[in-house]
């Protein structure tokens, strides 16, 4: 490990400081700005949410190639530069007098999210970490990240309480500037170890073009569309269920405290299981947990501890689809290949509250959107089956 411990303990420190305020301000701030924004301009709600989904897809379509300069060079420039350019985006997003100028910014946000949030702290956390620890350094910017709407969406709602929107974006472009640009420029100087031998010696693109990765972007695809959707259907679902917005609200708070559960736990199941089986064992248990939501009418205690274990299997999920190109075909080209396997992960996500919403209106129900949910994570297990080479399939002992 390069440095000893203390370089790569640095690294850590400095990722999970700039996760929880990346996701902060650049993810969280807007659900709580959005009806202020629509408020003060007089755009239509759909128009304002849709300049946020296109930021998801652009960081989407930016990720492939930012994975690519990960590979060769680090993280240190591409995480400095898309600071540097998410303060600016944020400005332009504030400044914006027209619906263009305002998707203009949210665009270059997008592209800002690529060189800031998960996919890149991942690549480095993977390289200089290794593969005895990738996993509980992985874990722990992921519960820093989790962190980030605790923190940040009552922080948001206090600043917009006391100043315009405009102004609250400007005081958190602010605050992106002071802690993440210094952090990552002088934070992750560590040098950038060499190209490790790859696990699987074929080029990149041909492992992207084989069966096992084509069904396993297919397999994590399915799976992230029923788990996310899960968060935006929950409150509409209690509410057919006769349970109050508060009683949703707790159900949805205390979802978060099961995905931070889940991560912790996660490395324990590293250590017991193989990626076959710890990779469909959560999206099985995915699948279970949604059904249950959708088939049990009460009382409010138990639909909350459902909504509790699938927040576990949410947190679980993410580090299942972190560590996915590594557990199969080595760390030699990390960031191209989950670049590749991000993108349609991160459109799925963006089309999930639309999904569930059209699904509800066209069946009758989100009861009925629930089990449908269920059936494409059950549809996700089956394929990840398939989504190991055979080389890449180890064991490890208890």
């Amino acid at each position: 490990m390069i440095g000893g411990h203390a370089g790569p303990r640095r690294v850590l420190v400095v990722l999970c400081l700039t996760q929880l305020t990346g996701w902060g301000v650049l993810f969280y701030g807007f659900p709580v700005l959005a009806p202020t924004i629509v408020a003060d301009t007089g755009w239509s709600g759909t128009a304002v949410i849709g300049a946020f989904s296109v930021a998801q897809l652009v960081s989407a379509v930016v990720g492939m190639p930012v994975g690519r300069l990960l590979d060769r060079h680090g993280p240190r420039v591409v995480m400095t530069v898309g600071s540097l350019l998410a303060v600016v985006a944020l400005a332009v997003v504030a400044a914006a007098r027209s619906l263009p100028w305002f998707y203009a910014g949210w665009v270059l946000v997008g592209v800002a999210m690529a060189g800031v949030l998960y996919q890149p702290a991942f690549a480095a956390l993977t390289r200089w970490h290794g593969e005895e620890r990738r996993v509980a350094a992985m874990t722990a910017v992921t519960l820093a990240g989790g962190l980030a709407s605790t923190v940040f969406a009552p922080l948001t709602a206090a600043l917009a309480a006391h100043s315009t929107w405009r102004e609250t974006y400007l005081v958190l472009a602010a605050l992106l500037a002071v802690l993440t640009v210094p952090a990552h420029l002088f934070g992750l100087r560590l040098p950038w170890p060499a190209h490790p031998a790859a696990t699987d010696a074929r080029h990149p693109t041909t492992i992207a073009r084989s069966r096992p990765f084509v069904l396993l972007t297919v397999s994590m695809s399915l799976g992230a569309l029923a788990i996310y959707a899960i968060v935006v259907a929950l409150v509409p679902l209690f509410a057919e269920r006769g349970l109050s917005t508060t009683t949703a609200a707790w159900a949805l708070g205390l979802g978060g405290v099961g995905q931070v559960v889940g991560r912790i736990g996660y490395g324990r199941l590293v250590a017991r299981t193989s990626v076959r089986a710890r990779t469909a064992g959560i999206l099985l248990t995915a699948s279970a947990s949604t059904l249950l939501l959708g088939l049990i009418p009460g009382p409010a205690v138990v639909l909350i501890a459902v909504a509790v274990l699938t927040g576990a299997v949410r947190g679980m999920f993410t580090l299942v689809h972190a560590t996915a190109v590594s557990d199969r075909w080595g760390n030699a080209h990390y960031g191209r290949l989950s670049g590749l396997l991000h993108f349609p992960l991160t459109v799925t996500a963006a089309v999930a509250p639309w999904a569930a919403t059209a699904l509800a209106g066209t069946l009758g129900g989100y009861p009925a959107v629930f089990a449908v949910l269920a059936a494409l994570g059950a549809v996700a297990a089956v394929v990840s089956l398939k989504s190991v080479p055979p080389r890449s399939e180890t064991y490890t002992a208890e």
